[in-house]
């Protein structure tokens, strides 16, 4: 994730203030520096103790806080910051933004600030769909003031609507989107990830480990990269990644039909979904008993979709993943010269498999590229900065 930005969080009066606590350790997390900014009313949904443990720092609430020399932190704490994200931000709040009032420390903060402000409406459903706030938020958009949300959902008040904050990691992403050069923009990617399963009768298939973890991740960051992308995930139990266009296949030549329907306008294929090389020549319509000692599978050979995509005339620039349990630097590169990829991504099946991080080594005409054992989205943030090295 993005390292030595900084972020100033403030957090105004409403329940939703609860999962600020979770942001802040989301960001911290990934090397965000976070200073918190609290109203008097945010004080009394959770207390500024909770937030100073989480974010290493004291948190500020008073307009008069002699804690900074020259006396003046509604000027000084966002002048190191690279943005300020309100989260929750009330329906209070959002008018006072728009009316540019100053009349506590985060909002003077925000008048006075010089750099881009972020904020996640967080409100009862009625209070967000009055026509004032509409109105309050169309024109903070016009302002250029990026608004994360709401969400849709069940609500404090037992309602359930529009005008719940996002939850943490929702906005955790955004927020590193917000970060992250926009070295793709422009350019249009399609992925596959996850398994396939290739199925023997309505209840049984034969499938994979792969978790889909590196291909999602890859969409996420090229995504907050300013690419538009669109994902054909085979099977995963992962959520689907903020701002990309997701299409779900479950065997291996539906995975290939949605590809090849959406290939023709792509400027970049990255094949990193776990495809079955085999499935079976006939599937039962019901549920094989256990009648017999033996069962014998015939199969068949499925289509090659990263080679048959890298042979298209005017085909995108492909990449491709070899997971390999031996010899992986000579496999790998004999399948990049097979297929006449432009680049290959190679990793040992023990070091991903279904883990959160990897080691892997890229694989160029310039020869070998190994990346250090790291976090997969790290690892996504490396290979598509080598891609867009590569493609411009």
């Amino acid at each position: 994730m993005q390292k030595n930005k900084s972020l100033v969080l403030g957090i105004t009066g409403g329940i939703a203030a609860y999962k600020s606590a979770e942001l802040v350790r989301l960001l911290i997390k990934a090397n965000i520096d976070v200073q918190v900014v609290m109203t008097e009313s945010a004080t009394k949904f959770i207390t500024p103790i909770t937030m100073q443990a989480l974010s290493g720092k004291p948190v500020f609430v008073g307009m008069w806080d002699s804690s900074i020399d020259n006396g003046m932190p509604h000027i000084e704490l966002s002048r190191e910051a690279d943005a300020i994200l309100i989260a929750p931000d009330s329906a209070e709040f959002v008018a006072k933004l728009l009316h540019g009032r100053a009349d506590d420390l985060l909002s003077t903060l925000c008048l006075a600030r010089d750099c881009p402000l972020l904020i996640a409406p967080a409100m009862n459903k009625q209070m967000w769909e009055n026509p004032a706030t509409q109105r309050n938020i169309a024109q903070l958009k016009a302002d250029n003031i990026s608004v994360f949300g709401p969400g849709n959902g069940e609500q404090a008040c037992g309602e359930t609507g529009d005008g719940r904050m996002l939850e943490p990691e929702e906005l955790f992403t955004l927020v590193n989107a917000h970060f992250t050069p926009k070295v793709l923009a422009g350019k249009k990617i399609l992925i596959t990830a996850g398994a396939t399963i290739e199925m023997i009768d309505p209840v049984r298939g034969i499938t994979n480990l792969s978790s889909g973890k590196m291909g999602y991740a890859i969409a996420q960051v090229a995504a907050d990269m300013g690419a538009t992308v669109t994902l054909v995930s085979g099977a995963t139990a992962l959520p689907k990644p903020i701002n990309v266009s997701t299409i779900s296949t479950l065997s291996a030549d539906a995975m290939y039909q949605a590809v090849m329907q959406n290939i023709q306008t792509q400027d970049i294929f990255i094949s990193v979904a776990a495809v079955a090389d085999y499935s079976p020549v006939e599937t039962a319509n019901q549920k094989i008993k256990k009648s017999i000692d033996s069962l014998t599978l015939t199969l068949m050979r499925n289509k090659d979709i990263l080679a048959e995509v890298a042979n298209l005339p005017n085909a995108p620039f492909c990449v491709g993943f070899a997971a390999e349990t031996e010899d992986l630097l000579n496999l790998a590169e004999q399948k990049r010269q097979a297929k006449k990829l432009p680049l290959l991504v190679a990793n040992l099946v023990d070091d991903s498999m279904g883990l959160d991080s990897a080691k892997v080594t890229l694989l160029d005409d310039k020869g070998q590229h190994p990346l250090q054992f790291a976090f997969k989205e790290i690892l996504a943030e490396q290979l598509l900065n080598h891609i867009s090295k590569m493609i411009h």
